[in-house]
């Protein structure tokens, strides 16, 4: 059997796992402990509004799925500390098993919870490393062996992130079948308020309140395809709302995928720029970056064409108040 079929074989057996177990009292002291160490979770923790997380939560890899968080309305993350992408508040990752192999986590819930920072959830690259996505975007089958590797059927419900420096909700390379639902963005950015990274596809972003002061787009669609972001209200200040492209080249990673697919309805935004009102953009890009040409030499994707590509989108019914 080859490395791949290995993988894939792999990743398929990771949907026959039992459902986490309920979390014991010992389990429960440990998670809402006053530490600044990570706490890796891996069973269904039901909290009361009493009951805070001050310490970084890490989901990671296929022993953690069906890992649950009801919070009970209760906080994760400590107030008005700002957060780093490598180091966030919330961690749902992949686990590297070898140099081919991942573990990934599946079907995640957290739901009814304050969140101080931000919430990362990544496949390849989870370790910090863009060597292994480099390699693996060289070669045909990178879409498929990206999802493959990357968290799928994340739940994110009724919660509030409030951002305090990164972006507060990034879904990373590969990501599938995460849903933010009922849900409320807030805080400050450097960044956008969500980030759908290359690769990444069917994810929704569903009857949310978003107004995290950004630096740039609200919601960036960067080479991610299939999503659905409906029913959304928006609270601009300024800013752009979607943007749709793909970082051609961006650290030598091929984007074999375009921003496609995506059904973009029933969003309400306010606080629109009065000069330049970019709502939601097709194709915002089109290969003006400076690393664009650091993927050439390959016959796929963002190799052979700098350009965003998007097309087959539905982008109707979005109102501007």
């Amino acid at each position: 059997m080859s490395v791949l079929a290995t993988f894939f074989l792999l990743s398929a057996e990771a949907w026959s796992l039992p459902a986490a177990r309920p979390c014991d009292a010992q389990e429960i002291a440990a998670l809402t402990a006053d530490a600044d160490t990570p706490y890796l979770l891996a069973c269904r923790a039901t909290l009361t509004p009493r009951q805070t997380i001050v310490r970084p939560l890490r989901i990671i890899g296929a022993e953690a799925s069906g890992a649950q968080l009801d919070c009970g309305g209760g906080t994760v993350g400590r107030p008005d500390v700002p957060v780093a992408a490598s180091a966030p508040t919330i961690a749902i990752w992949s686990r590297r098993i070898d140099a081919a192999l991942w573990s990934r986590p599946t079907d995640v819930r957290i739901r009814n919870c304050r969140i101080n920072g931000a919430v990362r959830v990544w496949g390849m690259g989870a370790d910090g490393s863009y060597d292994d996505l480099r390699a693996s975007s060289r070669t045909e089958d990178h879409t498929a062996r990206l999802q493959a590797t990357a968290p799928s059927h994340v739940t994110l419900e009724q919660v509030t992130i409030r951002a305090a420096g990164t972006i507060p909700l990034y879904v990373g390379p590969g990501v599938t079948r995460l849903s933010l639902q009922s849900s409320t963005l807030d805080g400050d950015s450097v960044s956008t308020a969500i980030y759908l990274d290359a690769e990444s596809a069917d994810n929704r972003i569903e009857d949310n309140l978003i107004r995290t002061r950004t630096q740039r787009e609200m919601i960036a669609v960067d080479g991610s395809a299939g999503n659905h972001i409906t029913g959304n209200r928006f609270e601009l200040g300024g800013r752009p709302g979607v943007l749709l492209y793909r970082n051609c080249g961006e650290r030598g990673v091929i984007r074999h995928q375009t921003p496609s697919h995506n059904t973009i309805t029933e969003n309400l935004f306010s606080g629109a720029s009065r000069l330049r009102p970019r709502l939601v953009v097709e194709n915002a890009r089109q290969g003006n970056r400076s690393y664009c040409g650091d993927d050439r030499g390959y016959p796929w994707g963002s190799s052979v064409d700098d350009r965003d590509g998007a097309s087959n989108n539905i982008v109707r019914r979005n109102f501007r108040k």
